[in-house]
């Protein structure tokens, strides 16, 4: 059995590259939480929708995240109205937003509704959300934002979407991860797993929620030199999204060295693009094996190449 920690297009599309070389049924993705959100009043999971709408083969191929060939006749009518409109919801996306709502007001728990979804989609894999209790990312602002003030807190989605991730950031902070329990049978995975994957997805915002879970870092602490992880970090920047920034923004060092340092107490081994080869040693400085391979996955090809690659890593 694996397990993967995914998070976001990247977690993503490594996924949909590992389904392709080992039996999907044997891979359990364990999936970032701390973007979730209600809107409309409908139950929004970001990271969990992306990743199973990839996985599905129904994921947009130039955002990588909602559906293809989507419709927005709901929220074009919305915006008519003179309703919010900053996050888009698809009118095919919306049938997922809806289903998921309805069965948690009915009492099932989010892991429960969470590989309905993935059943009806025809995944194999076995998603999980990282934990059934919410946990919010939230973000202070380092200068003045449109309607928000220096200093001001706001949701991970209000940041990444409504500000589009161009506004500095001052602290990062996870608001419910203290009481929060890991979803049923992920310390188990951890535990069991032939090898753990730490996905290149945001070190910070997509796995930092997972880790601070309880339990979860000592999991894969205790599980170190099983758990391979890819830098996120290309030649000293993100090929999607604003991890870079949020890293040199929060005091890291934001290149596959900086990576390193954040993992090294709980991921024996780093995947490294080819264009930061000449960081092997400093990476492998931080306790960290350092293996250096084509990480930017371009094709689902190279993906499936990064997944053995991984593997081959684990074992």
């Amino acid at each position: 059995m694996l397990v993967a920690l995914a998070g976001g297009v990247g977690g993503a599309r490594l996924l949909a590259g590992l389904v392709r070389v080992v039996d999907p049924t044997e891979v359990t993705a364990v999936v970032n939480t701390g973007d979730d959100m209600v809107l409309h009043g409908l139950y929004v999971s970001p990271d969990i929708d992306t990743v199973v709408y990839t996985l599905a083969g129904r994921a947009n191929p130039v955002s990588g995240w909602g559906l293809a060939t989507e419709t927005w006749t709901v929220m074009d009518e919305l915006a008519t109205l003179g309703g919010e409109t900053w996050f888009r919801l698809g009118d095919r996306d919306l049938a997922t937003h809806l289903y998921r709502t309805h069965r948690l007001a009915g009492g099932a728990s989010l892991r429960e509704v969470t590989a309905e979804l993935a059943r009806a989609r025809g995944v194999r894999i076995h998603v999980v959300p990282m934990s059934d209790d919410p946990v919010r990312t939230c973000l202070t602002l380092a200068e003045d934002a449109p309607g928000a003030p220096a200093g001001t807190e706001i949701a991970f989605q209000h940041y990444f979407v409504r500000l589009a991730h161009a506004v500095a950031i001052s602290a990062l902070r996870f608001d419910g991860a203290g009481t929060a329990r890991p979803a049923p049978g992920v310390l188990d995975a951890i535990g069991e797993a032939g090898a753990v994957i730490a996905c290149p997805s945001n070190p910070l915002v997509s796995l930092g929620p997972m880790l601070a879970v309880p339990g979860v870092r000592d999991a894969l602490r205790a599980r170190r030199d099983a758990v391979v992880a890819v830098s996120p970090i290309v030649a000293g920047v993100a090929l999607k999204g604003p991890a870079d920034r949020l890293l040199a923004e929060l005091g890291h060092e934001s290149s596959a060295v900086g990576v390193a340092r954040l993992y090294a107490d709980w991921a024996g081994t780093l995947v490294i693009d080819e264009a930061d080869a000449h960081l092997a040693d400093a990476v492998e400085a931080e306790g960290v094996r350092a293996v250096v391979a084509p990480t930017v996955m371009s094709t689902p090809a190279v993906a499936a190449s990064l997944a053995r690659t991984v593997l081959d890593a684990a074992r």
